[in-house]
């Protein structure tokens, strides 16, 4: 599960899992480019075991049993949610297939860069930001040594 606290590892994952040479099918990556975090939704709410998936017409169905008239069971959504059905959507290429997981952080992802790439750019954006919260300390420092005097 994504917290707070997680969510750059939730980025990294989710990025590395649609990496250039991942086997998950094109149409699928390309998706993922083409998304923000709100094209993600919850099910299984009604359940007490909510996920949270990408946003199709199986996930939307899957709500909508959930929010029928005297509620729903597992057992009324079991064949939208299989397993082999999510699976063969990144081996088909067909994003309405089944339901797959995908969290807010789909918004993040804008390419589809190799392994390397990714892993220089992460490198890069880790030195610039340890190189800018640097900055910002030593001026709280100046600030603190001037308001002594």
């Amino acid at each position: 599960m994504c917290t707070v606290e997680r969510f750059e590892y939730c980025y990294i994952s989710s990025t590395l899992i649609f990496s250039f040479f991942s086997p998950i099918h094109q149409n699928i990556k390309d998706k993922i480019v083409a998304s923000t975090e709100r094209d993600t939704i919850h099910i299984f709410r009604t359940l007490h075991n909510t996920t949270r998936v990408f946003k199709n017409k199986v996930a939307v169905e899957v709500v909508e049993i959930e929010r029928r008239p005297g509620g729903a069971k597992f057992e009324d959504v079991r064949h939208l949610v299989s397993g082999e059905r999510g699976r063969k959507v990144y081996e088909n290429g067909d994003s309405d297939y089944g339901i797959w997981s995908a969290g807010v952080t789909v918004g993040l992802i804008n390419d589809i860069p190799t392994c390397k790439e990714l892993i220089d750019r992460l490198e890069r954006e880790v030195e610039e930001t340890v190189s800018n919260l640097t900055r910002v300390v030593q001026v709280q420092e100046q600030n603190t040594v001037l308001a002594k005097l």
